[in-house]
Order: structure tokens, then sequence, then C-alpha cells
């Protein structure tokens, strides 16, 4: 069961997630906490594990990355050390995004970037068909992209 948390927490997550740059006199005039509260307030989310990381998201485009793939991928064998194994892969490899283990007819969902159909070529060489433990995979190109983010309700 997910743990409580306060109104004030919730409207710094809010806050937060939109910009980690606010500054603290911001949040506290948010919050109508002083200062030092909400300072101790983020250092507890971060703590416990509420707040897992601030990052910079970059414009894939900017950077070279322009194309996006959404991939499908169902195992042979379901053993746990074959998921852990396969999910390790891509956890490692730059150009996997998202990695999620999954119900259904597929054992994983990727989300991936290229810059172009060769190098998402060879990112398909180096994790399915070099892995004798992948049994198919499916892609489909990502034509536009209408909502981005991780932003979570709180």
């Amino acid at each position: 069961m997910a743990e409580t948390i306060s109104q004030a927490d919730r409207t710094i997550l809010s806050h937060l997630q939109i910009n980690t740059r606010i500054g603290i006199e911001a949040l506290a005039a948010e919050t109508g906490l002083s200062p030092a509260s909400v300072q101790r307030r983020i250092k507890a989310l971060k703590d416990k594990g509420v707040i897992t990381a601030e990052v910079a998201v970059i414009d894939p485009d900017a950077v070279g990355q322009p194309m996006g793939f959404i991939v499908m991928v169902e195992l042979e064998r379901e053993r746990l050390d074959q998921i852990d194994a396969f999910a390790r892969r891509c956890q490692a490899d730059p150009q996997v995004q998202q990695c999620y283990y999954i119900t259904g007819d597929a054992d994983f969902c990727l989300i991936c970037t290229a810059a172009d159909m060769a190098q998402f070529e060879a990112l398909t060489k180096r994790l399915f068909f070099q892995d004798s433990n992948v049994r198919r995979f499916r892609s489909s190109v990502m034509m536009s992209k209408r909502k981005v983010g991780l932003t979570v309700q709180v």
C-alpha cells in the first residue's frame, strides 16, 4: 500500500515534475511552508524513494536520434534468469529508452531511438537476432509524438 503523502508534498511533487529548477522560495510560496520546511520535505521524499531521479529531458531530434520505435519482444523461454538477462541487456543499451516486462502476447515492450534505419537494424541484430532466447519481435515506427512524459498524478 502506498504511503500517505501530505497535500503539501503533493504540491511540491506536482511542481517538481514540471520543473526541477523551481526555486525553494517559489515552492514555499505555493505550499505556504517555510523554505527550510520545503527543503526538509524534498530531502525526505528523496530518502523514501518517492523522488527517484532528477533528469534533463533531451529532444532526440536535436542529438541526431530522430527515429522512435516501439518494439514488442517475445522470449522463447520465460525462466527468471533468461528474463533478467534480457532485461539487463536492454538496460545497458543506450538506444533503449524504456524497457517494460509485460503480460499478454509479448514479454517485453521497448521504446527505442535511432539515427536512421541502419542504426535500428544494428540494434535488432544486437538485441534480438544474436539472442537465441528471443522467439520474435515486432517493431512499429513512431510517426509523431502526441504526448511524451513520465509525470505521475499526485
